[in-house]
């Protein structure tokens, strides 16, 4: 759980350090480029070094192809859908994925349904969308599209990612990348806006912590995948627009109103709550 929180943290870092760097001229897919080059080379290198391994279960091999694939489709569809609506408005489309999480769980992996963890993953929305307080006038329906689309694509992941068991990390970092570059290559193509990595110099904190942030966010959500339910792991990560909010909050001066800072208490709480309960539910019976 908390590997979770980590990437959601890593997550949130990333959105703020993203914008600065998209104010300075780096656009959105140069930086979904870089990042996801950066994480294959780092991947091979360190495959090289420790000649780690590479091999992957046949059973899991497809679900692998689904989890590369739905990966790529979160970032695609997700910055496409911010072209034709407000990024306010993508973000809490986006963020109903840990409510589909909790409601396809029992379909998907045999777990249970648990209606205290549907009610979790329903108020942490609610505090979500008090956060970003989307507005709703002139929305295009191909963005609303695009964003729900990204929803189900980071469900997809989150329920691919859990069915790796037998997958080494190294292994799920490579072959994952390795899907993802060329459809982040396609939407930069797509866009025009390749420039070289010299262009770094014009926000190279800001490049730093986006790439970095991803890096780690991606390594902890996949530490995480594999320990803990999709559902808790889903809700979880209702942190990540929090601590962008406080993040942007801190270091660009933006102001929040009395609905974000009770939003931000709500998803907090619930988090707590959810924490306290998964490690109730690990701990061990007493003898």
């Amino acid at each position: 759980m908390l590997l979770a929180l980590a990437a959601a943290g890593a997550y949130g870092t990333n959105i703020v350090s993203a914008q600065i760097a998209g104010q300075a001229g780096l656009s959105g897919p140069l930086l979904v480029f870089y990042r996801v080059f950066v994480m294959l080379a780092l991947v091979a290198g360190a495959v090289l070094i420790w000649r780690s391994s590479l091999a992957v279960p046949r059973r899991e091999r497809r679900t692998l192809v689904v989890f590369g694939i739905s990966s790529a489709l979160v970032g695609m569809a997700y910055l496409s859908s911010v072209a034709f609506v407000p990024v306010t408005v993508a973000a809490v489309v986006f963020f109903t994925y840990p409510v589909l999480i909790v409601l396809a769980e029992p379909f998907v992996t045999g777990i249970p349904f648990r209606p205290e963890r549907l009610a979790a993953a329903c108020v942490a929305f609610l505090g979500v969308a008090m956060v970003v307080g989307p507005d709703w006038h002139g929305l295009d329906p191909r963005g609303l599209l695009l964003a729900l689309v990204a929803s189900f694509a980071a469900a997809t992941q989150f329920f691919s990612a859990a069915a790796l068991p037998g997958t080494p990390l190294s292994a799920r970092l490579f072959w994952s990348h390795l899907l993802i570059l060329p459809v982040a290559a396609a939407i930069l193509a797509i866009t025009g806006g390749f420039l070289p990595p010299s262009a770094f110099a014009l926000a190279p904190i800001a490049a730093a912590v986006t790439i970095g942030g991803y890096l780690l966010g991606f390594l902890c959500q996949l530490l995480a995948s594999t320990r803990i339910s999709p559902g808790a792991a889903g809700l979880a990560f209702c942190a990540e627009p929090v601590c962008a909010v406080l993040i942007a909050a801190v270091v660009l001066g933006e102001r929040l109103g009395p609905l974000q800072y009770a939003g931000c208490a709500l998803v907090a709480a619930v988090l707590v709550i959810n924490v306290t309960v998964e490690q109730m539910r690990r701990a061990p019976a007493p003898a």
